[in-house]
């Protein structure tokens, strides 16, 4: 595993004013395998572009973007608006940090339940669980509270589920299971597919929901009003699913802002490059599934060019042509 400290070797060649022919990249990797993929398929469009591409330096999302402010890595490919503006805003906002394109939009996250205990019970609104005796049929360590599958520590959704606990009452009833998301999910899958209550917070695109189907074994629960953490103002409405309470994550890649303005052919490359959905939900579907190397990863993302020729070959062409 690369650290931060290893990063810094490259930051007097990131920090160049000059763009340069084979000018070094280095991609920030949050640690999800989830979001390898597409840092690999941006890596390829830019090694494509003339770039020297270093392999992804896994940080911590947080000092992934103090790494890009500082010139120790030139890009995230799996920056999620708004659950990271606050990073953003951290680092020297838009003078410091580009955001650009749409790697995967208008995702969905919410808290979802089994459909088992949402028939028989009527509970349809996260509010329902301000009731304690409908909380506590979710209760798994026997202190009466429902207790939800949360959010990781640092990835911005863990905000807006602490202020719902607050802004909707639920203190008292409900309490958010935190640490690492992919050691405690499963946990919630195998309690949904033994017919037990089960409370838990996902977003798309993610093996999750392919695992466990909306509609069919779980729904997404509704608020009855929005409210978002002071600052974060969006549509929380979702159609055909209501009002989920979370905005929708839009998938971008942020960049160093001075290399965006030196890189044109990079910046349009970062504009331009979009992955279907579906396509990443298959991809987390393999992972889940155990093709989780870094080169397991890194050849779905060639194979996904392969199978896109046209429209990656439009691209880059589009890219090269850039002023």
């Amino acid at each position: 595993m690369k650290s931060l400290l290893c990063s810094i070797l490259v930051s007097s060649v990131l920090s160049s004013s000059a763009a340069l022919a084979g000018e070094k990249v280095v991609s920030a990797w949050d640690g999800i395998s989830e979001n390898l993929m597409q840092t690999y398929i941006v890596d390829e469009g830019l090694k494509q572009l003339g770039y020297d591409v270093a392999e992804p330096v896994q940080l911590q999302i947080q000092l992934a973007y103090v790494a890009m402010a500082k010139g120790d890595a030139t890009f995230f490919a799996a920056s999620a608006e708004p659950l990271h503006d606050q990073y953003i805003k951290e680092n020297g906002g838009e003078a410091v940090l580009s955001r650009l394109g749409h790697i995967s939009a208008d995702n969905i996250q919410g808290y979802l339940i089994d459909k088992k205990t949402a028939d028989a019970t009527g509970i349809k609104y996260i509010e329902d669980l301000k009731d304690p005796e409908k909380a506590k049929l979710f209760d798994i360590d026997g202190n009466g509270k429902a207790d939800l599958y949360g959010c990781e520590p640092g990835w911005g959704c863990e905000l807006i589920i602490e202020h719902h606990l607050d802004a909707y009452g639920l203190r008292d009833t409900v309490e958010e299971k935190q640490g690492g998301y992919f050691a405690i999910i499963p946990d919630a899958i195998q309690r949904v597919k033994d017919g037990k209550p089960t409370l838990y917070y996902t977003w798309t695109p993610l093996w999750v929901s392919s695992i466990l189907q909306p509609g069919k074994d779980v729904v997404f629960l509704n608020v009855k009003k929005t409210d978002l953490p002071k600052g974060m103002t969006a549509d929380t409405t979702v159609p055909g699913l209501g009002n989920l309470g979370f905005p929708m994550i839009q998938q971008r890649i942020v960049a160093a802002t001075s290399f965006v303005k030196n890189n044109p052919s990079a910046k349009k490359f970062f504009e331009l490059v979009a992955i279907p959905i579906e396509d990443l939900n298959a991809e987390d579907l393999r992972i889940y599934k155990g093709e989780n190397s870094n080169e397991q990863i890194k050849q779905a993302g060639l194979d996904w060019i392969a199978k896109n020729k046209t429209k990656w070959d439009q691209w880059i062409a589009e890219a090269k042509a850039a002023h």
